[in-house]
């Protein structure tokens, strides 16, 4: 019962705090599916929610092979400054509660490349099944699982644009797994990293082993295998075997497209000698078919 009512306690508090205003300013929508608390302001995107989730929630069961069989809460909040006070950076643009069944949306920033509501929602949805099906769910598959589903979008911005996980892999400064496990880093820019890590990671495995190697890591351990046994039975792997040919391959590619940028203007330089060269070949052929045409009508005309 304490347990149950510290739970009830800190969901007040999230959404409270999210909030920045009265309950007289917010409203409900709901149906048998999904509940949808927002800001006076949002009604428009609450519609939205209830009309986008049974597609989105559809189409999560498809990915993971799970049916989804609860009804979650999904907050949509207008005022960015109390958002960011409580998702604990200024990056984030949503937030899943697991234990609460909660989603929380900062509505504001949604519609800014590359975020979406229906991919926004799918990807915070992803983390509520997980935890369902999951417990001690390592944090980097947790998140890697979710970015996977929505095609690599994660929650996260990264306003700089900087190739910040190409940087890492040649310079040998990757985040271990094992520092992902149980929370990422609140620095912005290893912070970024370990988003696009775990991302990486699980591409990784669909590129190795197909999509059905994710899905049947995921099938184990729903039935109580942690991860490093799951990857055994599911990859024929240890997690140890994984992250050492994942960041092979990653350092192999990040080191051409590295050669290739700081080669460029080189490469198209000879890329431009070699088409050059090829069109000069291609004149002299057609003059020399041109002056062959020339003798066989004039030998023609002789005869």
């Amino acid at each position: 019962m304490a347990r149950q009512r510290s739970l009830i306690l800190l969901t007040f508090s999230i959404v409270s705090l999210l909030s920045g205003t009265s309950y007289a300013e917010r409203r409900t929508m709901e149906n048998k599916s999904v509940v949808v608390i927002f800001d006076v302001p949002l009604q428009n995107a609450a519609s939205e929610v209830i009309g986008l989730y049974p597609d989105v929630r559809a189409d999560l069961a498809k990915d993971l092979g799970w049916k989804s069989d609860f009804r979650p809460e999904i907050r949509l909040v207008k005022d960015t400054t109390n958002f960011r006070r409580t998702s604990g950076s200024d990056l984030i643009v949503a937030q899943a509660f697991p234990r609460e069944n909660l989603i929380v949306i900062d509505y504001s920033r949604i519609n800014v490349q590359p975020f979406n509501l229906r991919t926004t929602l799918k990807h915070e949805l992803c983390h509520l099944e997980l935890h369902r099906h999951i417990d001690n769910l390592p944090r980097w598959f947790d998140e890697g699982v979710c970015q996977w589903v929505t095609g690599g979008l994660a929650e996260i911005m990264n306003e700089g644009g900087r190739p910040i996980f190409r940087e890492a892999a040649l310079s040998h400064r990757l985040i271990s797994l094992g520092e992902l496990t149980e929370r990422f880093p609140t620095d912005g820019r290893d912070l970024i990293l370990a988003y696009e890590e775990s991302n990486s990671l699980v591409e990784h495995i669909e590129k190795e082993f197909g999509d059905s190697g994710v899905r049947h890591i995921l099938a184990y351990m729903s039935k109580g295998d942690d991860l490093e046994s799951a990857m055994r039975k599911s990859l024929g792997i240890s997690q140890g075997e994984l992250e050492k040919r994942w960041k092979m391959s990653i350092i192999t590619k990040a080191s051409w497209f590295s050669y290739i940028g700081d080669n460029l203007y080189e490469i198209l330089f000879v890329l431009a000698a070699l088409i050059t060269f090829y069109g000069f070949l291609r004149v002299l052929k057609r003059k020399r078919e041109y002056k062959d045409e020339e003798e066989d009508e004039g030998n023609y005309r002789h005869d």
